[in-house]
């Protein structure tokens, strides 16, 4: 089985950004819909741009899915990738099923760990 993440990331001194937990809410906070993982890597692609990285900056990824069953892994990557495209960070990535997030109707969650590109 191949997933498009990494065993290891090694990175040289770089400022770093730690990203809260991204969930499927829009720009106005509202719920987009609890299986829209596209918004949460949306959000998560945002954030990282917004602090000055891409995606070959993220070091660590951390993916949390509610009830998750085998059958969400391929959905979520995928939902990743279209969002990313080429660019899907191959990261340090831990993926977990989890009972419960903050709110019954947040289904996935994803944080991550940005080291941030050296300004000249």
């Amino acid at each position: 089985m191949s997933l498009p993440v990494s065993q290891i990331v090694v990175t040289s001194p770089a400022k770093l950004a730690f990203i809260s937990g991204q969930v499927a809410l829009n720009a106005e906070g509202e719920l987009i819909g609890p299986n829209d993982y596209g918004q949460v890597f949306m959000n998560l692609k945002l954030t990282i741009e917004a602090a000055g990285g891409s995606a070959e900056h993220v070091t660590q990824m951390r993916i949390h899915v509610v009830n998750h069953g085998p059958e969400l892994a391929n959905i979520v990557f995928q939902a990743g990738a279209e969002v990313f495209g080429s660019e899907w960070p191959l990261t340090a990535s831990t993926f977990l099923g989890v009972q419960a997030i903050a709110f019954p109707e947040w289904l996935i969650e994803v944080d991550a760990i940005v080291a941030l590109p050296q300004q000249n």
